[in-house]
């Protein structure tokens, strides 16, 4: 009988001691990782059990099989059924691993510091997931073989009605959850089950330009509502067109200007839709990112008439390329929206959703959020301090992944824009996300999706190259 070669370290006399600080899993992994790159452990050697590691370093078996998980997802192990764990006949010469970023350079163009629509998450959180997708890549449920509910993955929309119910107040049941490709499709998904080309829609002015598009191109008769200090304005809604059948709002965080809708409008909002027998989109897309004072509530859960139909979506506290978001609906309309998705595209990714439920279920999500406000908030810290002495006009955020600056009178914001984006740094021009109102000039600048250093440094060269 062939004898297995197994080239372990012999750890009998003293077992190292993994760091404290951070997942154990996380710990272990880098451990074995560094003694499989030094030649230590080399291809081809047998890996001692789950169960035995766990025993040598002290850890739960659950964080050793998690380690393995990730040697296996980088390539650095591989898994021989009835044979155990074995180091990869071809180990990958990697760098050190790094806190994943979107960067602009010669070999690979890509959005610049300041941008918007940009996340990163760490590399705990990317080794978390990549083990979680290897994990049903490895173990495939059967669902992964057939046709899946309309509305999504069970466990998913169990964990995202729980998470929404605690962090933001929504009254709602897995049942009236529906998962999307994000804000666009759940859009898309309501305007094609609630409305009909040539409806009045109120829209906030100024407006997310992504949701503007999306009821124009739909055929909607887009009405302009004034924001103010307090949000959105019913008042001047009801002024301009109080037949509307349905007003997108985004009200703990407005889009671009990031003004919170007053208690006092939410209420005559949700007064106005039922008696007009009207609907109100909620967008909530980025609630996870407050910085000060008491997590704010939803519109929905304050909603007892089956008005607000509440959007939400994982690309910004995770990232864009994962496409998942969801739809909280009324129970008058889940049927239709349902029967639209069955004609559609059927049905989301079962893979990822079956991950993402993991990582909600297991606690890794929650850590993940506490560690991404933390980095955002320095971020935010070190663009304003880069910003001090600019001339623009400046107000700290304490919600968001966006800020505001005002320019002179005399600057066209367009053109500030370009010039900033020939410096190395990504703005977008905050007059052409007006409607019907008068345009403010500025800037709205992102502090997400790049180290903080980075960002103060390209929003340190580009002050420079200002004139104001």
């Amino acid at each position: 009988m062939k004898k297995v070669r197994t080239n372990f370290p012999d750890w009998s006399a003293s077992v190292p001691v993994l760091p404290k600080a951070g997942p154990r899993r996380l710990a272990l992994y880098r451990e074995l990782r560094r003694l499989i790159e030094a030649g230590s452990m080399p291809p081809g050697s047998k890996l001692p059990t789950t169960r035995d590691l766990a025993a040598r370093f002290g850890l739960s078996r659950g964080a050793a099989v998690a380690a393995y998980e990730m040697l296996i997802a980088d390539g650095f192990a591989e898994a021989r059924v009835g044979a155990g764990t074995y180091v990869a006949n071809e180990v990958p010469v990697l760098a050190e691993p790094v806190t994943p970023v979107l960067r602009n350079t010669a070999e690979e163009a890509g959005p610049l510091p300041g941008a918007l629509g940009c996340s990163a998450a760490d590399e705990r959180t990317i080794q978390v997931f990549r083990s979680l997708l290897n994990r049903h890549l490895m173990q495939p449920s059967s669902r992964h073989f057939h046709y899946n509910e309309p509305a999504g993955d069970r466990e998913l929309r169990e964990e995202v009605a729980a998470y929404l119910r605690a962090a933001r107040g929504v009254n709602c049941s897995a049942d009236q959850v529906v998962m999307t490709s994000g804000t666009q499709q759940a859009l898309d998904l309501v305007i094609r089950s609630v409305l009909k080309p040539g409806d009045p829609v109120w829209i906030e002015d100024p407006c997310y330009p992504m949701a503007r598009f999306a009821f124009s191109a739909a055929g909607m008769r887009l009405v302009g509502v004034t924001v103010d200090e307090e949000g959105i304005d019913p008042e001047k809604g009801i002024a301009r067109e109080p037949r509307a059948r349905a007003v997108y709002v985004s009200p703990s965080h407005q889009f671009p200007l990031g003004v919170t809708l007053s208690m006092r409008r939410r209420l005559a909002l949700i007064e106005w839709a039922k008696r007009n027998d009207a609907f109100i989109i909620e967008d909530d897309y980025d609630s996870e990112y407050r910085f000060a004072g008491p997590p704010l509530s939803s519109m929905q859960g304050i909603d007892a008439e089956g008005r607000v139909i509440y959007v939400g979506t994982f690309s910004k506290v995770l990232m864009p390329g994962l496409r998942i978001g969801y739809l909280v609906l009324p129970w008058s309309l889940r049927d239709t929206v349902l029967d639209v998705r069955r004609r559609t595209d059927r049905f989301p990714s079962t893979l990822a959703e079956g991950a993402l439920a993991e990582f909600l279920r297991e606690g890794h999500f929650a850590a993940h959020v506490k560690r991404a406000r933390r980095r955002v908030k320095r971020a935010r810290d070190l663009l304003v301090e880069a910003l001090d002495g600019s001339g623009l006009e400046v107000t700290t955020p304490e919600q968001g992944l966006h800020l505001v600056a005002g320019l002179p009178a005399d600057m066209v914001d367009t053109d500030v824009a370009t010039e900033a984006a020939r410096a190395g740094f990504g703005v977008r021009a905050l007059s052409p996300m007006y409607v019907d109102v008068p345009p403010r000039r500025g800037l709205v600048i992102g502090f997400s999706g790049f180290p903080a250093e980075e960002l103060a440094r390209a929003a340190g060269r580009w002050v420079k190259t200002l004139r104001l």
